[in-house]
């Protein structure tokens, strides 16, 4: 079985390129099955994580960045392949 672990955050203006690079730079304790990067406009950026675990499990996420380097608090989802 796999699940699928979203986080999406907004940064603050104009930071856009510093919430890129403190996403590529954060270690998850785990590797992921597959791990991918997007950007959005309004300086938005969406991480999703792979893993061939159940979708109750405890898994490594992403944490909230710190200081001012995001708008609002980070959005988490969790999700599951549906044949």
């Amino acid at each position: 079985m796999s699940v699928v672990l979203m986080w999406e955050a907004r940064a603050a203006a104009g930071r856009g390129g510093e919430l890129l690079d403190w996403v590529r730079e954060q270690q998850l304790g785990a590797e992921p099955v597959r791990r991918e990067i997007f950007r959005a406009p309004q300086d938005r950026v969406l991480v999703l994580t792979w893993w061939d675990a159940p979708y109750d499990a405890e898994l490594p996420e992403l944490p909230e960045p710190e200081g001012e380097l995001v708008t609002r608090a980070v959005h988490r989802w969790r999700f599951e392949p549906v044949p």
